[in-house]
């Protein structure tokens, strides 16, 4: 299985009074997202599931890779790693699934992938981690790290 986790482009600040889930991407967010989107097309299956938290600038970061995602609460704002671990269906799933998310949750995904604990690991606005999982010859699952990207690199 593959998994990559992208946390959502450059959004608005928060503002009095404005609920937390309406916030938008700001103009260097959506370019953000436009960039890593087309970077990550050139290399995903037809076929990869993308499953967006319900909030706006997670939604507008998902629409510039594609049309075609799932909401899905359990990668939303107040998720958890195991969450968003089980939504995605890792590691036992098929395929490849995009999770675009949230901090610190996604942080605290990626730490518990690789270290087994989920510690306080930061990701840029708009960055990808790009994980798989590998069944070794004793029966654990090993974590390879296929990429981690900024999108000022891309």
């Amino acid at each position: 299985m593959e998994l990559i986790l992208w946390r959502h482009a450059d959004a608005e600040d928060a503002a009095p009074g404005k609920p937390d889930a309406e916030r938008s991407l700001t103009a260097k967010g959506t370019r953000q997202a436009r960039r890593v989107a087309a970077w990550l097309k050139k290399r995903l299956p037809a076929d990869a599931r993308v499953l967006v938290s319900p909030a706006r600038r997670a939604q507008q970061t998902a629409q510039a890779l594609s049309k075609r995602f799932e909401t899905v609460r359990e990668v939303g704002t107040i998720a958890d790693a195991q969450s968003v671990l089980k939504a995605a269906g890792w590691p036992d799933g098929d395929g490849t699934v995009v999770v675009v998310g949230h901090q610190p949750t996604l942080g605290q995904t990626v730490s518990l992938l690789l270290s087994g604990r989920p510690g306080g690991w930061s990701i840029r606005k708009g960055a990808i981690w790009w994980l798989a999982s590998r069944a070794r010859g004793g029966g654990e699952d090993e974590v390879i790290v296929r990429a981690a990207i900024a999108p000022d690199l891309v």
